[in-house]
């Protein structure tokens, strides 16, 4: 089955030039001008991934992704353009998953969607070894990769792919040190650079959705300088 994608831009151009080369790569696309109407077309008709241009009218990206969050851990990319620094901080901590700056490649598009779902069916996969039948389970922290579920003492815990594959990364070994680049490379991929900033963005988030329901949260350590550890029982 084809994977869907939603294009969200108010510049058609783009949207043109876009839909034409996803579709010669296999995908199913959908376009939506502005953010009001993909919310509406995204929640009636769920996509696989979805490609948000930060300025629109009606709703910008920032409102859609908000929105979206809500009720998803859909993958969402951003596409920004080079002054827009903050915004790009910003987006992440709501929640995005890539950035891509204007003006961009398209093959560099290609290759950061193709990466995101891979990492999205991974996160969904049966795992094995430090992960018997994909489950993973330490302390009060639960992680099952074939659901894409996360709980905390039992609650709910609604994390995107990048941030459910960055808690995989550090509660698989309790206690051990995690670089920035390593957890660069267990979200991302060797093959994709990001900058240590987004690490630290998404680690802000992930204890800001935990803190939500447990005040108490402290189970991801910041070592300054080195990285990030979760903590031993």
């Amino acid at each position: 089955m084809k994977q869907t994608i939603a294009l969200v831009d108010d510049d058609r151009n783009i949207l043109t030039s876009v839909q034409m080369t996803l579709e010669q790569e296999g995908f199913q696309v959908r376009t939506y001008t502005d953010g009001e109407s993909a919310l509406q077309g995204i929640t009636a008709r769920p996509v696989d991934l979805a490609v948000l241009d930060i300025k629109m009218p009606r709703m910008d990206g920032m409102e859609l992704l908000q929105k979206l969050r809500k009720t998803s851990s859909l993958p969402i990319i951003f596409l920004t353009s080079k002054d827009e620094e903050v915004d790009e901080l910003m987006g992440l901590r709501l929640g995005a998953d890539d950035f891509i700056t204007k003006p961009f490649s398209q093959r560099l598009l290609i290759e950061r969607i193709r990466a995101l779902l891979r990492r999205n069916e991974a996160s969904r996969a049966e795992g094995s070894g430090a992960l018997p039948a994909g489950v993973l389970t330490r302390g009060d922290l639960v992680l099952d990769e074939n659901k894409h579920k996360c709980t905390w003492k039992g609650v709910d815990i609604q994390l995107t792919v990048t941030e459910f594959l960055l808690v995989k990364a550090l509660a698989t070994r309790p206690g051990l040190v995690k670089s920035r680049d390593q957890l660069i490379d267990a979200a991302y991929g060797e093959n994709i650079y990001v900058d240590d900033r987004t690490i630290d963005s998404h680690i802000k988030r992930v204890r800001k959705k935990f803190r939500a329901s447990d005040d108490n949260f402290n189970a991801i350590e910041t070592l300054y300088g080195i990285g990030y550890r979760y903590k031993e029982a």
